[in-house]
């Protein structure tokens, strides 16, 4: 069987699947079911064109690693073919193990169970599938690789997942602004004496304009208030759900919802027994939406009434601030909730959904920074490399803090 395909990419044009045990990889069900999860979850309620999956994004971000790795070996950087192949391996499974609905119900389903934990058990459960043959992508992927640039391309602030999902979603969701410039990028990639990743002294302003679609995007997209309280709106409800079957109310859901609904599930848990982590592989966007249909009937009223706002898309009014929401304030909306609705407080409460956003472009507080090689030979953090202000402003944190509602208790 020839292993060897070429895919047609809507944002990058033909993608070649490189050699036999990546093909294996993404014809594996633990990555198939990439295609039943949404890259942006609840994002198409404000953006209708953001369907696209995290099987687009995984394989995208694959194509962008070749590119990168194609650059550095240019460049004059050894890069053997077996290292290539791993990183390229690495950065195709980082997402496997991403829930449902994107981010929104990593801790509605779980508890603290993050999803690049689960992508590192996936990993480790086909490495011994293959035969070992993912060992040192895993040593990229977790970074202890003696040669840090193969983790920095998979993971760090300007790592080839950033640069495909802001592409990408750029792309689908139409909004222009957020395209980062990527094939420049990464064209001025290189490394330096101590094998890190950095970028030629004369992309700074190919980063600046990087740093600045990403707040664009964070702010225009990903936590568009819209999606914001789509989003809050699908956890409030599996939320309810899962208190509701905890305490022995039948929740119909599919089997393996209703598993993870019913049983607090921890990491230790997913590695101590097998049949959860299968469980958890069978799990996708379907079983959600085929839940909340089923809900809009059920006869605890908070399930019903958020599973037909969400089917129905009426999305709960939300304020956005820059200081907290007064507690008397919240106070008077779940009383304005409780006599709309004829429900007790505590009930209304549920209905009543108060937090915080924030964000920023860019983190120099660690040592995960953007690189920039002088041409003197330095390297030095590109806020320092940077003649404009922007740069250093972009690490600004950004915080918002807001509170959801009904609408129906405003009278529009």
């Amino acid at each position: 069987m020839n292993k060897r395909k070429i895919l047609n990419d809507p944002v990058y044009g033909f993608v070649s699947v490189p050699t036999e045990l990546i093909f294996d990889l993404i014809e594996h069900r633990y990555f198939q079911r990439l295609r039943r999860i949404k890259q942006l979850g609840l994002t198409d309620f404000v953006y209708p064109g953001a369907l696209h999956t995290r099987f687009h994004h995984a394989l995208g971000a694959m194509h962008l690693m070749s590119l990168a790795l194609r650059t550095l070996k240019d460049k004059g950087v050894r890069i053997t073919a077996q290292e290539g192949e791993a990183a390229q391996i690495a950065i195709l499974l980082h997402d496997i193990g991403h829930g449902p609905l994107s981010h929104a119900l990593e801790h509605a389903l779980f508890e603290d169970v993050p999803h690049e934990r689960i992508s590192l058990h996936l990993m480790e459960l086909l490495n011994q599938e293959f035969g070992g043959r993912l060992q040192l992508s895993i040593d990229i992927f977790q970074g202890s690789y003696p040669r840090p640039f193969f983790h920095q391309l998979v993971s760090s602030q300007l790592d080839m997942d950033r640069l495909d999902y802001l592409n990408r979603d750029s792309f689908y969701s139409g909004v222009k602004e957020g395209q980062p410039g990527a094939d420049r990028l990464i064209k001025m990639l290189t490394i330096s004496d101590d094998e890190r990743l950095v970028l030629e002294e004369k992309a700074v302003y190919s980063i600046e304009n990087f740093l600045v679609s990403r707040r664009v995007m964070y702010w225009q997209v990903y936590m568009h208030k819209a999606v914001t309280s789509a989003e809050q709106m699908v956890i409030r409800l599996m939320e309810r759900a899962r208190d509701l079957a905890r305490a022995g109310v039948l929740v119909p859901a599919s089997p393996e919802l209703s598993y993870f609904l019913t049983n607090p599930v921890r990491m230790l848990d997913f590695e101590d027994d097998p049949a959860i982590i299968q469980r958890f592989v069978r799990l996708d966007d379907t079983d959600i939406w085929s839940a909340v249909k089923s809900w809009a009937a059920h006869p605890d009223f908070v399930l019903s009434f958020l599973a037909h706002s969400l089917l129905e898309r009426r999305l709960f009014k939300i304020t956005l601030d820059n200081a907290p929401i007064d507690e008397d304030f919240k106070l008077g909306i779940i009383e304005l909730i409780a006599e709309h609705f004829k429900l007790p407080l505590e009930e209304a409460a549920t209905l009543m959904i108060a937090g915080r956003i924030s964000n920023h472009a860019y983190d120099t507080s660690g040592d995960d920074t953007i690189n920039v090689l002088t041409k003197r030979g330095h390297v030095i953090d590109v806020a320092q490399a940077s003649d404009l202000p922007n740069i250093s402003s972009l690490s600004t944190r950004v915080e918002k803090y807001y509170v959801c509602y009904p609408k129906e208790i405003t009278g529009l």
